[in-house]
């Protein structure tokens, strides 16, 4: 087995079909097969099992795809620094953020990466918090951005800003006297019609933290992991919902979305910026931290990305 086998099947494992992760690879699909029968030959186990409805990973299958991605990952780390000695940082750089960092950070970051380090290909990849731990400790990424250490104690990690988070509404369907913009007492939303993510989800567990000591039963109506979707429901009038100002920056630009900080305490949540310190870090991955940095000190500074900058 070679190491051109281990990338083809950890595009098969992560494409949504076998046919999608040819067109990737830029191979035949018929010659993607047969690398997998090989595989499975040599290995004497069955990697895949196979249905009309497509193919799935078997036991055998998803531990062969944590070792290639370990090992895939250090090749590619092994020839970035190679290629680097004496030369501008290059290579590919995998980064992990929440749909909240995505929505204000992903394309001003993007952008400066291509015009400052041309040589980088930088794939940022969205996700939830909690998926992000996952794929920075198993290597699918370099670096990542989570809002709690919790289980992830042994990364490096950087404590970049402080959102406060606020309580949002539809224009037409603010229910408090004090108008948008005020802050807004936590001990208020008592009775108010929510529309939170599932009780494991961080940012609810965020939110439920501050209002458990004040004994504040949150009237939760609607459960949704998606923000997009609860931002569109909010804005159609079906309840309320609590974000940092970055998730919903585009709607309140709209119109389409009011919202106001909270209050008596404060609603804080840490963002870290993390690293797995058992895994090599490239040049290129350094250069995308610093990059990272100088951005979001650019956007916090014009008043786009709000939050409390940690020195």
């Amino acid at each position: 087995m070679d190491i051109r086998q281990l990338r083809y099947f950890v595009a098969i494992a992560e494409a949504p079909s076998l046919s999608a992760a040819a067109l990737h690879l830029g191979v035949a699909q018929p010659s993607l097969s047969q690398h997998v029968t090989k595989m499975e030959a040599e290995l004497g186990v069955s990697l895949l099992d196979r249905s009309p409805r497509g193919s799935m990973l078997t036991a055998e299958g998803q531990v062969l795809l944590r070792h290639a991605r370990e090992i895939t990952t250090a090749m590619d780390h092994c020839l970035d620094e190679m290629r680097d000695v004496g030369g501008a940082p290059r290579g590919k750089v995998g980064f992990g953020l929440p749909p909240s960092v995505s929505m204000v950070l992903s394309v001003p970051l993007a952008e400066t990466v291509r015009v400052e380090s041309p040589d980088i290909r930088l794939r940022a990849v969205e996700a939830m918090s909690g998926y992000i731990k996952a794929w920075v400790e198993d290597g699918t990424v370099d670096l990542g951005f989570i809002y709690d250490l919790k289980g992830a104690e042994h990364f490096r990690a950087r404590h970049v800003l402080d959102e406060r988070l606020h309580v949002y509404a539809a224009p037409d369907n603010w229910p408090f006297v004090t108008p948008p913009g005020t802050p807004v007492p936590l001990a208020a939303l008592e009775g108010l019609e929510m529309i939170l993510p599932e009780a494991a989800h961080g940012l609810r567990r965020t939110i439920e933290g501050y209002a458990r000591p004040l004994g504040l039963s949150l009237n939760v109506t609607i459960e949704m992991d998606a923000m997009t979707q609860i931002k569109e429901l909010v804005a159609r009038g079906s309840g309320h919902a609590i974000f940092s100002p970055s998730a919903v920056h585009d709607a309140v630009a709209r119109g389409d979305l009011v919202g106001a900080p909270l209050a008596d305490p404060e609603m804080v949540r840490p963002v870290w910026l993390v690293s797995n310190p058992a895994r090599p870090t490239s040049s290129a991955s350094r250069a995308v931290e610093a990059i990272t940095l100088d951005v979001i000190r650019d956007l916090v500074g014009r008043g786009i990305w709000e939050g409390t900058l940690r020195p």
